[in-house]
C-alpha cells in the first residue's frame, strides 16, 4: 500500500470538509445542481479511468453503460422496485453486458477495441431512442421516484426528497467508489493493471494473465458507470436517450485526460473543472466552444499528464530543488 505525505492527506481532508459544508454556502439551486451532476460525472469518469488510465484500454462505450444504469433504475423503480435494490441490480446488469462485450473484444488490441466499443455505444444509443415499449423512445421515461427513506434507530429516518439530500447521497457514492478504487489499484493485484498498460507483451511473458486483467478492469469500470447512471436517473427524475449517448462518452474521456489519467483525483478534477469553466464562459455564446477547444489543446500540450499529473510533477521539481539547496548548504558549511 502506497502512503501519501501528510500535506496531501490534509489537503484531501480540507476538500472533504468543504464538500460537506457546500450546501450551506451555495444557495443558488442551479449551481448546486451543476455541482451534484459533476459528482455523478466524476463517479462515471473514475470508472473510465480504471479502464483507460490504469489498464490502457481505450473504451468508447462508457456513456452506453452509464445509460444502462440510468434506464435500469428508471424502468425498475417505475415498476415498483425500491431504488436501493434497483441501483445495484442496474449496475450489475451494466457490468454483465460489459462482460459479454469484453469477452470477445478484449482479445483485440489498440484501435480495434476502441472501434468495437464505439460501435456498441452507438447501437445502445439508437436502441434507447427507438425501443418505445421499454425506454419510452425519444421522449424517454419521466416521473422516476426518489429513493425511499432509510430508517435510522433513535433518529427517525433519512429522506431523499430534497436536492441537498441527493447531493449528500451522490457524495457518499463518490467517496465509496474512490475508496474501492484506491484499495484496488494500489494493491498487489492492481499493479497488474499498470503492468498491462505499460507493456502488455512483457506482462504476458512474465506470467500475468493480461486478458483476464483487462476483462476485470473493463467489467469493474462498467459497473461504476452503471452505478453513476442509476444515481443520475434518481436525481433527474427523468431519462432520455442523451443519457446513453456517445457524446457523453467523449465528455468522460475529456474529464479523464484533462484531469489526469492513472490518478484517482484526476477524473474528479476534470469532472468539476470543465462544467464550471463552461458556465463561466456562458457570456461568450457561440465562441464558447471555440475558446474551450483552444484551452483544451493548450492543456494537453503543456500538461500531457493532466492537471493533477502536472501539479504532481511541479511539486516534485520544487521538492527536488529544496533538497538540492539543503545539500548544497550542508556542503558549504563543511
Amino acid at each position: 500500500m502506497f502512503t501519501k505525505p501528510i500535506h496531501t492527506k490534509l489537503l484531501y481532508l480540507a476538500i472533504l470538509a468543504a464538500a460537506l459544508l457546500l450546501p450551506w454556502y451555495v444557495p443558488d439551486a442551479y449551481i448546486f445542481q451543476i455541482v451534484t451532476m459533476s459528482i455523478l460525472y466524476a463517479v462515471a469518469a473514475s470508472g473510465m479511468n480504471l479502464i483507460l488510465g490504469f489498464t490502457g484500454q481505450v473504451t468508447l462505450a462508457h456513456g452506453a453503460f452509464f445509460g444502462m444504469g440510468a434506464y435500469g433504475v428508471a424502468i425498475m423503480t417505475k415498476a415498483g422496485i425500491i431504488f436501493w435494490l434497483a441501483l445495484p441490480v442496474s449496475a450489475l446488469i451494466a457490468a454483465f453486458i460489459g462482460l459479454l462485450i469484453g469477452l470477445p473484444t478484449l482479445r483485440t488490441r489498440g484501435a480495434y477495441f476502441a472501434i468495437v466499443t464505439l460501435c456498441f455505444g452507438v447501437i445502445v444509443w439508437i436502441v434507447s431512442g427507438n425501443w418505445v415499449e421499454l425506454t419510452g423512445g425519444h421522449n424517454g421515461i419521466f416521473g422516476i421516484p426518489r429513493p425511499s427513506p432509510i430508517p435510522v434507530p433513535f433518529f427517525g429516518q433519512i429522506e431523499f426528497f430534497s436536492q441537498t439530500s441527493m447531493y449528500y447521497l451522490s457524495l457518499a457514492v463518490l467517496l465509496l467508489v474512490l475508496f474501492a478504487l484506491y484499495r484496488l489499484v494500489y494493491s498487489v493485484f492492481g499493479l497488474t493493471f499498470m503492468a498491462v498498460r505499460n507493456n502488455e507483451p512483457l506482462a504476458d511473458s512474465v506470467g500475468i494473465n493480461t486478458y483476464a486483467t483487462k476483462l476485470i478492469s473493463f467489467v469493474a469500470g462498467n459497473f461504476i458507470a452503471g452505478l453513476a447512471g442509476g444515481m443520475y436517473a434518481a436525481i433527474m427524475g427523468a431519462v432520455s436517450p442523451s443519457a446513453a449517448g456517445y457524446m457523453l462518452t467523449f465528455n468522460f474521456l475529456i474529464f479523464v485526460i484533462l484531469g489526469g489519467m492513472a490518478t484517482l483525483p484526476g477524473p474528479v478534477v476534470g469532472a468539476f473543472a470543465i462544467p464550471v469553466l463552461m458556465e463561466f464562459m456562458q457570456f461568450l455564446d457561440d465562441y464558447r466552444m471555440l475558446i474551450f477547444g483552444a484551452l483544451l489543446i493548450v492543456v494537453i500540450i503543456y500538461f500531457p499528464m493532466g492537471l493533477v499529473g502536472g501539479l504532481r510533477r511541479l511539486n516534485q521539481k520544487v521538492a527536488a530543488r529544496r533538497q538540492q539547496k539543503v545539500s548544497e548548504s550542508g556542503h558549504a558549511s563543511r
